[in-house]
């Protein structure tokens, strides 16, 4: 068994000695909650200080946020074929408890192959959703094992209902040996009512939250909330997730839609969650993605208007005047910034 073990176990310890040293934050008899206890005292009581996120310099594109279950190589396999903005290897819901060592494995070994040479998953952001940190040594132990992977790019963090699940996977990241300088970051899921209580304390952290996903069917089960087609009993929650993503600088992930053969509904909500201020969207079969992809890229006609408007303001400003019209439209510093926000989103998604 490998439990109590600090990390080095099966396919890691020969390829990432330095893991071993996990041992130093972690004692190998502390698991669950002792263990995470001991990184957040480490980490010091205070919440403000950590300035990580001074080294995200790029936005990273999320139009799409693909999650694919860890277990399964052929649909991790399929997914690196996709084009997704951001594939998430998931070690949490959608892996068997009798196959969570087993995905593990998988998904580190995935991590590592892709080390050497042309990134296997394209141009796709490579995540990982971990197991809540409700789990205790389940959640640890994903942790350990895939912060050592270079190609690992950002962690999922399910569950999140205060500020510190995200400052205990943050610190962990900065005291785990060889990550202090690595992009690494954060993608928080609100899934419950007290999460979404504590959503603008969760938003606020300064480490290296960059995201906040909504996992609207968990939420719904823990709220005893009636699902319905038009989602209406979700608006509430989707429009608090977007003013505190957008409050604090982050990307705002809108719900799964669950009728993954309905394209059409699939578009409406996207273009609802697009006009309520989503970033993307999650998916969860490979027919979505294109759909979200068409929906959340700025069109043609936006790319040429906001094009027209930074050029006009650009020059109306250096000589002085503070707004100028474009198309018949007062363009002020606010209409200027969307410009700058849609070119932006366009050269990401290579429009």
């Amino acid at each position: 068994s490998d439990v109590g073990k600090p990390i080095g176990y099966k396919s890691i310890g020969s390829r990432h000695s330095q893991c071993r040293n996990v041992h130093k934050i972690v004692s190998p008899r502390q698991t669950g909650y002792s263990a995470i206890k001991t990184v957040q005292t480490r980490a010091g009581s205070s919440l403000a200080v950590d300035t990580t996120n001074s080294l995200f310099l790029e936005e990273r594109p999320r139009r799409s946020l693909f999650s694919c279950p860890g277990a399964d190589e052929r649909k991790i396999t399929k997914a690196k074929t996709l084009g997704a903005d951001a594939v998430v290897l998931d070690l949490e819901d959608g892996v068997a408890l009798d196959r969570k060592d087993a995905a593990r494995d998988l998904v580190v070994d995935t991590l590592l192959h892709d080390e050497d040479g042309i990134s296997s998953f394209g141009s796709s952001e490579i995540c990982v959703r971990i197991n809540g940190l409700d789990t205790g040594e389940m959640a640890l132990r994903d942790l350990q094992a895939i912060l050592p992977c270079q190609r690992l790019e950002a962690i999922v963090i399910p569950k999140v209902e205060s500020a510190q699940d995200v400052q205990f996977v943050s610190r962990l990241i900065d005291m785990t040996p060889g990550c202090q300088g690595r992009d690494i970051r954060l993608i928080a899921a609100i899934e419950s009512a007290r999460g979404m209580l504590n959503l603008h304390s969760i938003a606020s952290y300064a480490g290296r939250l960059d995201a906040i996903v909504f996992a609207s069917e968990d939420y719904c089960a823990d709220l005893e909330a009636i699902r319905t087609p038009k989602a209406t009993e979700l608006l509430y929650a989707r429009s608090q997730i977007v003013i505190a993503a957008k409050a604090y600088g982050l990307q705002a992930i809108d719900m799964v839609h669950i009728q993954y053969k309905d394209l059409d509904g699939l578009a409406e909500e996207c273009q609802h969650g697009k006009e309520l201020g989503f970033t993307g969207k999650q998916a969860i079969h490979p027919m979505q993605v294109p759909t979200i992809h068409k929906v959340f890229s700025p069109s043609e006609k936006d790319v040429n208007f906001a094009g027209r408007i930074v050029q006009a303001y650009n020059r109306t400003t250096s000589q002085g005047v503070g707004a100028c019209v474009v198309d018949g439209i007062v363009v002020d510093a606010p209409v200027f910034k969307w410009a700058k926000k849609i070119l932006k989103r366009a050269e990401n998604a290579g429009i």
